[in-house]
């Protein structure tokens, strides 16, 4: 059951990244893209976990710093992107502007470094451990990281393009833990 949520929540996040991104390609930025992914981390929150426990034998110590870090990052950048498009998107730029000059800027922005820090550590992991798709795990490792250092970048087709790749590996990702248990439950019935 855990996994079946896990992967749900995951397929969530990833079309609440993937799509608005796709949309703000044209559009750019708006109320609705906006609030949907400002959502979005939350639903990764679920996938992140079964992903771990799918591979925690095989990725071992490395695998549960990862996950870890991961973890903190990604509560940590849930609040940011939260904070960025449900908050700051609906203030006045100069407002903005002058909220971004202190600690709210640090916390921006360290939110960010650890999420980083920990899409890496984890996406090594799931390299490492082999028990999921290695073309999402690659768009884990490298879309993600860049996803949460551009977060504060205004709006472009490149912007559009990470959001689109990283989107789309959380649903992969998410769509192979949930094949991988069917293959489990079709081979122990066997």
């Amino acid at each position: 059951m855990l996994t079946r949520l896990g992967a749900g929540c995951g397929v969530l996040a990833g079309l609440a990244i993937a799509v608005p991104g796709l949309i703000e390609a044209f559009t750019g930025e708006t109320a609705p893209t906006s609030f949907v992914l400002g959502l979005s981390p939350a639903f990764a929150v679920p996938l992140l976990t079964v992903l771990h426990l799918r591979q925690a034998t095989a990725a071992g110590a490395f695998g549960a710093v990862a996950y870890t870090v991961n973890a903190v990052g990604l509560g940590l950048f849930g609040g940011a992107a939260f904070t960025l498009n449900l908050a700051l998107f609906f203030l006045d730029d100069a407002v903005t502007k002058e909220l971004l000059r202190g600690p709210a800027a640090v916390a921006l922005q360290g939110s960010a470094l650890v999420f980083a820090a920990g899409a890496v550590l984890f996406g090594v992991a799931i390299l490492r451990a082999g028990s999921h798709p290695r073309v999402p795990a690659v768009a884990y490792l490298v879309a993600l990281p860049v996803l949460a250092v551009a977060a504060r970048l205004p709006d472009t087709p490149l912007t559009s393009v990470v959001h689109v790749v990283a989107g789309g590996s959380l649903v992969w990702l998410s769509l192979g833990v949930t094949r991988a248990r069917q293959d489990a439950t079709v081979n122990s019935s066997a």
